[in-house]
């Protein structure tokens, strides 16, 4: 195993913790995932900063609109997360499906290969990582809703609720590649080893939290 893959597993295994510990919060009354929740979101806010701040001027004129358009998206999960995260089940939700999805994607996308969706956008995609991230995504949306208790007649809900975040997450990850190729930069960030920075890490939220969110309101 490389030294890259250890630091990336290390890094998983450290979120992984946390969320279990804000769970354990959140059964004991303290509203730690909504907390969490806005930690990170702020967290991906100021890396962008950072990331504009050490950006020439040059760069910044070229691409005004798109950094604006990208700033506001993360303002707006900040709201989301705001509203969403008084509600955790649904967070844990999506978080199961994002992440359900980008082990999918990577894993599959490894073992097919095929096709790449985009690559002067992110050259590791493929089309067959994409369809196989929707597809676990949903699949474990699904298990996870029978694992619960909820009815065959609610499986379509089930499948249309975790294609549709599955897919969002994917494009916010598009979203996220996108802007990082006009910052001329590999990672937004280093403070998680193996998986780049905090928006990195966390960009397949970027559509799929608003949207759930919009659905509440």
């Amino acid at each position: 195993m490389s030294n890259e893959t250890s630091k990336r597993i290390m890094a998983a295994a450290i979120m992984a913790l946390i969320a279990v510990g804000a769970g354990v919060a959140q059964y004991f009354g303290f509203p730690a995932v909504r907390y969490l929740g806005i930690l990170i979101v702020l967290g991906m806010i100021l890396e962008f900063i950072f990331c504009l701040r050490r950006a020439s001027a040059e760069t910044l004129a070229k691409n005004a609109l798109s950094f604006v358009f990208f700033m506001v998206l993360l303002f707006v999960m900040l709201a989301a997360i705001n509203s969403v995260g008084t509600r955790p089940q649904i967070v844990l939700q999506l978080l199961l499906i994002i992440c359900s999805a980008d082990i999918g994607a990577w894993l599959f996308g490894k073992m097919l290969g095929g096709d790449k969706m985009w690559e002067r956008l992110s050259s590791g995609k493929t089309w067959s990582g994409q369809i196989a991230g929707i597809i676990c995504g949903a699949a474990v949306y699904v298990a996870y809703g029978i694992f619960r208790g909820m009815p065959i007649a609610s499986a379509f809900v089930l499948i249309w609720t975790g294609i549709s975040v599955a897919l969002l997450s994917q494009y916010g990850d598009l979203t996220a590649s996108w802007i990082k190729r006009r910052l001329g930069i590999k990672d937004f960030g280093t403070i998680l080893p193996g998986h780049g920075g905090v928006l990195d890490r966390f960009d397949g939220w970027i559509y799929a939290l608003p949207l759930v969110w919009l659905t509440m309101i």
